[in-house]
C-alpha cells in the first residue's frame, strides 16, 4: 500500500515489483498476490489494461491513519485520558502539526475556504501531518504559527471544570 499511496496513481504489479526489487529480492507472484488480496479486501480498486491490471488506492493514507486513531480512541473507557496520553507521546513537531490541524478544522467549520490538501502538507515533518491529508485548509508556516497550547479535552468550555 505504501507504494500505491506514494505514487497516488494507478499502478501495475510490474511497477511495484521493480520498485521493491531495488530494496530486496521478491517474486512477481508475491506482489501480484498481495495486490489481489488488497483488492478483495477493498483497499484498492483495479481496472484491466490489456492482460494486466492497474491498481489504485480506494482511500488515502491519511484517511486510513485517521480511521485507526478513531478506532483506538473509541475503544478507550476514558477518551480524555487517552488523548492526553497520546499528546504526551508526541514530538514538538507533531504537536505543532496537531495545532495546525485544529486551526484547519476550526476554519473549515467557520466556512473559511482554503487551498487543496497538498498545500496543507508541504514541508511538514515526516509523520507529523500525513502526506496526503484529507483535511482542507491553510496550514500556517510553523515559524509564523502562534504558540498555543492544546486544551485538556476534559475541561469545560468556560475553564471552570465540570
Amino acid at each position: 500500500m505504501t507504494r500505491v499511496w506514494k505514487w497516488n496513481r494507478p499502478v501495475t504489479v510490474r511497477e511495484v515489483l521493480e520498485d521493491l526489487q531495488r530494496e530486496r529480492s521478491i517474486a512477481y507472484t508475491t506482489v501480484m498476490t498481495v495486490l489481489d488480496n488488497l483488492h478483495h479486501k477493498g483497499w484498492v480498486r483495479r481496472e484491466a489494461e490489456g492482460r494486466a491490471y492497474r491498481y489504485e488506492a480506494v482511500s488515502t493514507r491519511a484517511a486510513y491513519a485517521a480511521a485507526l486513531m478513531n478506532d483506538a480512541w473509541s475503544q478507550s473507557d476514558n477518551a480524555a485520558a487517552a488523548l492526553v496520553a497520546f499528546f504526551g507521546m508526541m514530538s514538538d513537531e507533531q504537536r505543532q502539526a496537531l495545532r495546525d490541524a485544529v486551526r484547519i478544522v476550526e476554519g473549515t467549520a467557520q466556512g473559511i475556504t482554503a487551498p487543496p490538501p497538498e498545500a496543507a502538507t508541504e514541508g511538514a515533518p515526516e509523520g507529523a501531518v500525513p502526506d496526503d491529508a484529507e483535511l482542507t485548509g491553510e496550514v500556517p508556516d510553523t515559524a509564523e504559527a502562534s504558540e498555543t497550547s492544546v486544551e485538556n479535552p476534559g475541561s469545560a468550555p468556560d475553564g471552570h471544570g465540570r
